[in-house]
């Protein structure tokens, strides 16, 4: 069970940020009317840019993507640990109600990142000199 472990947590990212990030990206789900008036103003602003929504969604789609397929997982979560940090920043300030699945995917990718044995060797050598 130990050596099917990062698989497991590669393939449920990978399945979040593919899912999710597709859903964004062809907006396939209206956005809830119930938010914080905060997360709408955030939402907005996110709109208002015209690029930056796509261009996350994108990203997350790619990198999900490259999760599942198993190809360049290092590489996918570099490119994904700013969005996890910012997806717990948004639930910790603006929408707490999300608060326990932005945990689970922090978990998921320090978990891959750090202590999953084929990813953490490449993750923990961008820390050295």
């Amino acid at each position: 069970m130990k050596a099917k472990m990062p698989m497991i947590a590669r393939i449920l990212l990978g399945l979040m940020f593919f899912v999710f990030g597709l859903i964004g990206l062809l907006n396939l789900i209206p956005p809830p009317k119930d938010l914080p008036e905060r997360m709408q103003a955030f939402n907005t602003g996110l709109m208002a840019t015209q690029y930056f929504f796509p261009f996350l969604k994108a990203t997350e789609t790619v990198c999900g993507l490259l999760l599942l397929i198993n190809m360049f997982v290092p590489l996918a979560l570099v490119i994904l640990a700013p969005i996890v940090l910012n997806i717990f920043f948004v639930h910790a300030f603006l929408a707490p109600e999300g608060l326990p699945l932005a945990i689970v995917i922090g978990l998921l990718m320090v978990y891959l990142s750090f202590f999953a044995e084929p990813y953490s060797i490449k993750i923990k050598s961008l820390f050295k000199k």
